[in-house]
């Protein structure tokens, strides 16, 4: 569709000023696009905002219509104008942009794959080859050493297309049928294939809009899978599908009516129960069926309630439930037998403990295997269901990151688990839980010949944010680092959904520290780094406690003369682009740089409307606006509604025309009215990936390129692009 706009849209004048001035008969240098304004009054409860960018706002169908309209052609040309800015304002970059691109681009094994793993008689391997953008995912009978067997060339898959990204692969019990998805716009409404393994034929069957991920019957010939609804991209139902009949025959299953809720179909690892799911973010709600029986009805496992938070797994007779039941704030795990679903037959199995997170749960034939958190570092217990052993894998370093993989054999006494941490290479490692013998099976390769994890040291430390609460802040810096005053520091952080962001180790930060950057990473309120109540305390009408940890972070790293407001830089991206948002309008005068990648920043129009993808479901995290009191609070911190006539740090915003998450006109609203308001002379560019969504880029090279501008920028700023 660009192609055609550059093809046939004359270049629309009178609504940016473009000002070209000539320096030494050489050198042009191009002004920054200003916006028109156009204003739009919103009012919500007697408050009326006026809003002078709400024009930059275009639906799908005007984005995506084949001859574009004026106000699409006005809105592309803006975005067009912001990006020729960037560019002609970051030229003298290039060269150390394409030297950073190479530079973490040889730090890659670039024909790397994938620790093996076994799954009903086979040994799935994903690979890359050298120069390739996209894995190529594969198989091996029996035996690593028996023929490879390739199931989809993603490179292949992905020629011609600017973006492209393949879904969930899920593979029928027989082992002879594949279905996969593909995305060619970055928008995350992906369409089912179907590849006949054993012929390499592609099928017939092709279902749209759907999550991107579907669930075999144990028939070899049913499966289940989620539709979006195309205008809010929610996940509303579920469909049954036979494989060879037309799509207008899929039954619907189940349909999700609750504009707050999104559901998803899944099957449990012992493969005996299709599980439907229905979850908001603080209730849940499952129904299932026995796999065998695709075509019976769906039982209701336990009716939603406000605050009950549930997920299932299923061992023997019973099934398995991780819960918050009965005031469990960092969660418990329960069971149940399989005829008596209901919330009174659930008997509690791990007790809830107030100082440990219980985050997750992996189930053996012969061991239970817990995944915790406690005082923010991450644990991996083990524990035979005879009561004989329990313990706990012991990890020495300060900080640090482990997980659970998938593991889908049950009758193993082998785990999987990964680890690293901000100056160790991510390991997989199988580990026995009856001789608690490990095998390191893969340690990820740092090329280039210059990396030596003794070279860099991390730490832990603990800052005291206004109201007393301690938050924690991981630091890495090479060890010949001077921490200074004169220390550029890159600060980062998200901060919302109870997301916590891993101490865990990094390839490309390499090029930060390498330069002689200090990397911090705020372990704020809105995340579970010290369990649920921290992620509580942080959100709704705690909200503020998210921004004040930061800035109170950032103070203290200058205050202890780790760094200055001249040399410290901060960092988020969606809901931490909300959180860069905030703290830019509070304390803009700590921060020398800030960079804010596809950020939520427009928070009050957004979640007022509900044709917007993930507002409804979102009224948890953030409040409804609808409701006064949420409205006020909201507005009280919402980036958009709260930039003044004052100065701004240097910034640079991203975004992608296709996001799906958070809409491109945000972040193009926040840069045109910063463009209006700010009283300095900083740096500000909008930089839109006019072919990605809220991911960025797919392949994995192009991905690189993305970071290289981002650190360019703050290499710029520090005066080290040399």
């Amino acid at each position: 569709m660009l192609n055609i706009l550059k093809r046939n849209v004359p270049i629309l004048v009178g609504f940016i000023t473009f000002t070209v001035l000539i320096k030494c008969q050489k050198m042009k240098v191009i002004e920054a696009p200003i916006a028109d304004k156009i204003p739009t009054e919103l009012e919500k409860h007697n408050d009326v905002r006026v809003d002078n960018y709400y024009w930059l706002r275009l639906s799908d169908e005007e984005k995506n219509a084949e001859i574009p309209s004026e106000k699409t052609q006005k809105v592309l040309t803006y975005l067009s104008e912001e990006n020729t800015f960037y560019e002609e304002e970051t030229k003298h970059t290039l060269e150390f942009q394409e030297d950073l691109f190479q530079e973490m681009k040889g730090r890659i094994k670039e024909d790397d794959s994938s620790v093996p793993y076994y799954k009903n008689g086979y040994y799935y391997i994903t690979r890359y080859e050298i120069g390739n953008q996209y894995p190529i995912y594969t198989r091996k009978k029996g035996s690593l050493e028996a023929d490879e067997e390739v199931l989809l060339d993603v490179n292949v898959l992905a020629e011609g297309y600017e973006y492209f990204d393949v879904g969930g692969l899920s593979i029928s019990n027989n082992n002879q049928l594949l279905i996969y998805s593909t995305d060619d716009t970055g928008r995350r409404q992906y369409t089912l294939r179907f590849k006949n393994l054993e012929t390499g034929e592609l099928l017939k069957d092709t279902i749209e809009f759907t999550t991107g991920s579907a669930t075999w019957a144990n028939d070899n010939k049913t499966l289940f899978y989620n539709k979006k609804d195309q205008v809010t991209l929610r996940s509303d139902k579920v469909y049954r599908h036979i494989l060879g009949s037309a799509t207008v025959d899929d039954v619907l299953v189940y349909h999700e009516k609750d504009e707050t809720y999104n559901v998803y179909v899944g099957r449990t690892k012992s493969k005996k129960y299709i599980v439907i799911g229905s979850y908001s973010t603080l209730q849940t709600e499952y129904q299932f069926i026995e796999a065998d029986k695709p075509n019976s009805e769906f039982q209701i496992f336990q009716t939603r309630e406000n605050d009950l938070e549930y997920s299932v797994m299923h061992y023997g007779e019973y099934f398995y439930i991780l819960t918050n039941k009965d005031g469990a704030t960092n969660f418990k795990l329960m069971k149940t037998p399989v005829a008596a679903t209901s919330k009174e037959n659930w008997v509690d199995v791990i007790p809830h403990r107030a100082d440990v997170l219980l985050e997750d749960a992996t189930i053996f034939k012969d061991f239970l295997v817990l995944e915790e958190r406690a005082e923010g570092l991450g644990k991996i217990r083990i524990i035979r269901w005879d009561g004989s052993q329990d313990y706990y894998l012991p990890f020495s370093e300060e900080t640090y990151s482990c997980y659970v993989y998938s593991n889908p054999e049950f009758d193993t006494d082998w785990v999987r688990y990964g680890y690293n941490s901000m100056t160790t290479p991510s390991s997989v490692i199988d580990f026995n839980m009856v001789s608690q013998k490990e095998i390191l099976l893969k340690e990820q390769e740092v090329l280039g010949g210059k990396f030596d994890k003794k070279n860099y040291t991390s730490q832990r430390i603990w800052v005291q944010a206004r109201d007393g609460k301690k938050v924690a802040l991981s630091i890495v810096h090479r060890k010949d680092t001077k921490v200074d005053e004169n220390t550029p520091v890159l600060m980062y952080a998200y901060g919302s959904y109870g997301h916590t962001v891993e101490d865990s180790f990094s390839t490309t930060r390499l090029s930060l520290l390498d330069r002689g950057f200090v990397f911090a990473l705020a372990h704020i309120r809105g995340s579970e780094y010290l369990g649920r109540p921290w992620y509580e305390d942080g959100k709704l009408l705690t909200k503020n406690n998210t921004f004040n940890d930061f800035v109170d972070c950032a103070q203290h790293l200058i205050d202890s003369k780790m760094t200055s407001s001249d040399h410290l830089y901060a960092m988020g991206g969606s809901a931490g682009g909300l959180l860069m948002g905030a703290v830019a309008n509070m304390n803009p005068e700590l921060f020398n740089g800030i960079i804010s990648a596809v950020p939520f920043v427009d928070v009050v129009t957004t979640m007022l409307d509900e044709s917007i993808p993930l507002t409804t479901g979102e009224y948890d995290e953030w409040g409804n606006p609808n409701e006064k009191e949420y409205y006020d609070y909201i507005k009280s911190y919402s980036p958009y509604d709260n930039i003044e006539a004052k100065e701004y740090p240097n910034m640079l915003v991203t975004t992608g025309l296709h996001d799906s998450q958070v809409q491109y006109w945000e972040p193009a609203k926040y840069v045109a009215k910063l463009r209006e308001l700010k009283t300095d002379t900083n740096k500000l560019y909008l930089d839109t990936n006019m072919e990605a969504g809220h991911g960025g880029a797919s392949g994995r090279f192009d991905a690189l390129k993305e970071v290289a501008k981002e650190y360019s920028f703050l290499f710029d700023l520090e005066g080290m692009i040399k």
